[in-house]
């Protein structure tokens, strides 16, 4: 029975996630687990047990988007103009955060009940996007200091004031260029 067991443990995480997944789309980061749990067909304990917080399962949501994102870093890496990669790039976070819902709360640095575990989203972009912020401050395209997670934490803060707005993606672009314009001055 423990290799049934194993079976049955994979088949779960996979229905879980695949239910989440709607879940957060329709209702964004505040997606009810219970609902989750119950259209999965499992008991809440079942979706604790594979996601034991709201984080780690908005993570999990996430993951896929975050390694396209990640990706997408490494390609623009070697660009010509190294203050416009960084550009596209994080206008490329924006653009999943405002139409991903769950994305900015997935990215956000908030209170973690276990703190040793951190933010493995936030810590992925982060890795993924740091050559092409050192390369930008290396050309005088990024202001002294700024960091990536500087910029995922204003990205997450603009899409989620913006979220409620009649058109966020608009809405979060502008403020998003406007604040790019003072962290990555043109050099």
């Amino acid at each position: 029975m423990p290799e049934q067991q194993r079976v049955d443990a994979r088949r779960n995480h996979a229905l879980i996630l695949a239910v989440a997944e709607q879940e957060v789309a329709a209702r964004g980061a505040d997606a009810s687990l219970e609902q989750i749990a119950r259209t999965a067909g499992v008991g809440s304990a079942t979706v604790r047990r594979h996601f034991p917080t709201r984080r780690a399962l908005l993570e999990a949501v996430a993951r896929e988007r975050i390694d396209t994102l990640s990706a997408r870093a490494h390609d623009l890496a070697d660009g010509d103009d190294s203050r416009e990669a960084l550009l596209t790039w994080l206008g490329e976070v924006v653009s999943y955060c405002v139409t991903i819902r769950g994305l900015a709360a997935a990215l956000s640095y908030g209170p973690a009940p276990d703190a040793a575990s951190g933010n493995a989203c936030s810590t992925a972009l982060e890795e993924a996007a740091e050559p092409l912020l050192r390369r930008a401050a290396g050309d005088g395209a990024a202001a002294p200091g700024v960091t990536v997670a500087d910029l995922i934490t204003l990205i997450v803060g603009i899409t989620l004031a913006t979220e409620h707005h009649p058109e966020p993606a608009a809405r979060a672009h502008r403020l998003f260029r406007l604040a790019a314009t003072g962290l990555l001055p043109r050099g």
